[in-house]
């Protein structure tokens, strides 16, 4: 080997094993809004009664009313008279003993143990049972009561699940602290203890009352009681949702407890915090294949926010009391009749409809809104409102409306009887670009993406949805659509553009990205915040430093909210690793592991912890730990790769490479550390193919066409180097990495 060769080699293996674990990302005081006041500004709802009693007697028959509520013979649906259910491999058992409810099931230590009814936790089609445990811990229980079908059955129907597991009963999913509360009681507090891991909840009202939704009453009813009465009338009359109140103001106010959304405080919640916008206190899901189909229709219990925000009714005004009355609950009008307001009366025909009037298929929900069950037989509709396309379903195989009824008949069958009803064209949907632009696989997917940014008329949470995706591609393209969005009116894009470019380079964001740590929604200067905090806190410059503190905090405060909850103790932990605080993160990641042990992610990150800390022995018992859980995930494996690297194993570590590509890693990466090995071993040929194999993967991956190149420079196949090497020459051709391997084939 002569002396450039040399050098070649050198340079790749310092540039690969420095620091051999990878972090993974996990994948969620300024005051934007005002506090009016404390929970002393509450008067409950006996006070309004006298003033509002039809709205008061809606309100009684509503779910709102019956949210929870103390056990007695009213409220307790279930049959509690020696009842037993069997299923899915426990025993349970519902008796009364002096005057209380019990259920005798299995608890976290696998046995069975009597449990006393605290609380009564819903009402219609289904009644759930909250259990005291210390610590202030509620839990809601796996055994439910039917209230349609009046029987008892199991939440998670036909899975066994382990005592200890977070879907377990007793475990952090099923914590009514964390996952319920809040939409269930008036001026709920959390009163979260972090470093006792207690709670000391507390709610003004035990159910969903007026102020829940009006806000704190005290300044309405001290108005009524003097400026009113002296003809001093002022808009609103002092309540936070007030007749005439505009379509955005309505929507979300509704939405904390409409919508599947990650909650960066109490306010959220707070009754008397008035904001409009929404994103100063949640941060809504987006339609994304995380827990929406590809064509944004809802897949996992998504609640209504999200799809609503998809649907012409919510781009052309349409709010919630439109169409159901906000203190009942209700539908204004049953059938049909809800949509014929609106709608002209040709839509509810069979000349629209071609089903019989009456028939399930002439129901317009059935077809613009199809149901789908949640927590076993809670039917809840899709708010999309959209045409169904089964035209799409034959391409891409999402879901329609029409074979929801149709099961017997194919996609293919029913997109022929709608050209054969409406004729072959349809109109353009959204759908048509966000289902190619979700698929990675697909190369066109970005100019989807980008499609749907430039596209005035897409919905502001599709455009976010898009920003979402494009952190799949690191293109000029890409990185040019997502600093434009920096710019969107919508706060959802601008954060979710943000979120995006974690994926990109520091340099190519960072002066467009510091006007977002001043934005004056709180969630994007949360984003902003995340953002920058992987920089090195010396290259953060100088200029923004000051906003860049104060959005920190921001964040810090929102991961904290977060900490009872396993997901929030993993977030905080790798906010602590990114500040190289290994104290921190060790502490929460061990949190998030306690709470829920099937986190494998991570033992990935404590794993880098550790490492960070030159405690390998530690960190490899965590990453062996997490192979046992998960034994077919590659990014296990690479990581093992890497630290047996640096543990000077290099047969453990060429195998465990080995067996991250034979479980197909998608990181190029994987490719390029276990093809240097190889190279490092003299064997060439084997690292030959693998750099390919990294390249059908990825064929413009620099890295991998640059050590490719030197492999065949430094074993005289210049012929093949050629191709390589015209790659970076032509799109990196000031990389001072790379002038040797082009004067090395004249280029």
């Amino acid at each position: 080997m002569n002396k450039k060769q040399s050098v070649f080699i050198i340079s790749i293996i310092v540039f690969i094993f420095s620091g051999s674990l990878l972090f993974e990302n996990c994948t969620p005081k300024n005051k934007s809004a005002t506090i009016l006041s404390d929970s002393t500004a509450f008067v409950g709802s006996q006070t309004c009664k006298s003033c509002h009693a039809k709205e008061y007697q809606d309100w009684q028959i509503s779910d709102h009313f019956k949210a929870m509520e103390l056990p007695n013979d009213s409220t307790v649906l279930g049959n509690f008279n020696d009842q037993v259910l069997k299923a899915d491999g426990v025993n349970s058992k519902f008796f009364k003993k002096d005057g209380n409810y019990y259920i005798n099931t299995q608890g976290d230590d696998s046995l069975n143990h009597d449990y006393k009814v605290k609380y009564t936790f819903g009402y219609f089609p289904l009644q759930q049972y909250l259990i005291e445990f210390p610590g202030g811990r509620l839990q809601s229980t796996r055994a439910s009561w039917d209230s349609r079908d009046k029987k008892w059955f199991h939440q998670y129907a036909k899975q066994n699940i382990p005592s200890h597991d977070w879907l377990h009963w007793t475990g952090n999913g099923q914590n009514w602290n964390t996952m319920c509360a809040s939409c269930h009681s008036t001026n709920l507090q959390k009163n979260y203890n972090i470093e006792s891991d207690t709670y000391q909840t507390s709610f003004h009202e035990i159910n969903v009352s007026c102020e829940s939704c009006h806000g704190a009453g005290k300044s309405h009813i001290d108005y009524i009681n003097t400026d009113y009465k002296s003809g001093n009338k002022i808009a609103g009359s002092m309540i936070k949702i007030a007749k005439g109140t505009d379509q955005i103001a309505q929507i979300n106010n509704c939405a904390p407890c409409h919508a599947r959304a990650s909650s960066i405080s109490s306010d959220a919640f707070n009754a008397t915090v008035h904001s409009k916008e929404i994103m100063d206190h949640l941060i809504p899901e987006i339609p994304s294949t995380e827990h929406y189909y590809a064509d944004g229709q809802v897949n996992d219990e998504d609640y209504t926010y999200t799809s609503f925000t998809e649907s012409k009714m919510y781009a052309r005004g349409v709010q919630c009391s439109n169409c159901h009355n906000p203190h009942s609950g209700k539908l204004i009008l049953t059938g049909n009749a809800a949509c014929m307001k609106c709608h002209t009366k040709n839509y509810d025909s069979p000349s629209h409809t071609f089903h019989q009037v009456g028939t399930a298929g002439a129901e317009c929900k059935n077809c613009h809104m199809p149901g789908k069950a949640y927590m076993g037989n809670d039917i809840r509709f899709d708010h999309t409102f959209r045409v169904p396309r089964p035209d799409l379903s034959v391409k891409y195989a999402t879901p329609n409306a029409c074979n929801n009824c149709h099961k017997d008949k194919t996609a293919q069958w029913t997109a022929e009887a709608v050209v054969k009803w409406y004729g072959p064209n349809r109109k353009y949907h959204f759908a048509e670009d966000l289902i190619p632009g979700a698929d990675e696989k697909n190369v066109d997917a970005p100019k989807h993406l980008i499609k749907i940014l430039n596209d005035t008329s897409s919905p502001a949470i599709i455009q976010a949805t898009a920003a979402n995706y494009l952190r799949n591609y690191q293109s000029t393209e890409a990185l040019n659509a997502l600093l434009k969005c920096l710019n969107h009116k919508d706060a959802q894009v601008r954060y979710r553009a943000l979120r995006s470019l974690e994926n990109f380079s520091e340099a190519n964001w960072v002066n467009n990205a510091s006007p977002l740590l001043n934005d004056p929604v709180r969630a994007v200067r949360i984003a902003a915040a995340e953002l920058y905090a992987n920089m090195p806190s010396e290259k953060i410059p100088a200029t923004i430093y000051e906003s860049y503190t104060k959005a920190k905090q921001e964040l810090e405060n929102y991961l904290t909210f977060q900490a009872d909850f396993s997901v929030g103790n993993i977030m905080l932990g790798d906010f602590f690793l990114k500040q190289k605080n290994y104290v921190g993160a060790e502490k929460f990641y061990q949190r998030g592991l306690k709470k829920d042990q099937a986190m494998n992610y991570a033992r990935l990150n404590l794993s880098a912890v550790y490492n960070a800390q030159g405690k390998n022995n530690e960190s490899l018992n965590v990453l062996l730990e997490a192979k046992k859980i998960d034994p077919k995930n590659d990014r296990i494996y690479y990581n093992l790769g890497l630290l047996y690297n640096e543990l000077n194993d290099s047969k453990e570590s060429e195998n465990s490479f080995s067996k991250a590509i034979d479980l197909k890693s998608p990181n190029p990466r994987v490719y390029y550390n276990y093809g240097i090995l190889l190279q490092q071993k003299s064997q060439n040929t084997k690292a030959e193919s693998v750099f390919l194999q990294g390249l059908k993967i990825d064929a413009t991956n620099p890295e991998l066409n640059y050590v490719l190149a030197v492999l065949y420079v430094q074993t005289n196949q210049r012929s093949k180097a050629i191709a390589p090497i015209s790659f970076l020459k032509t799109n990196y051709p000031n990389n001072p990495d790379y002038q040797q391997l082009f004067k090395a084939v004249g280029l």
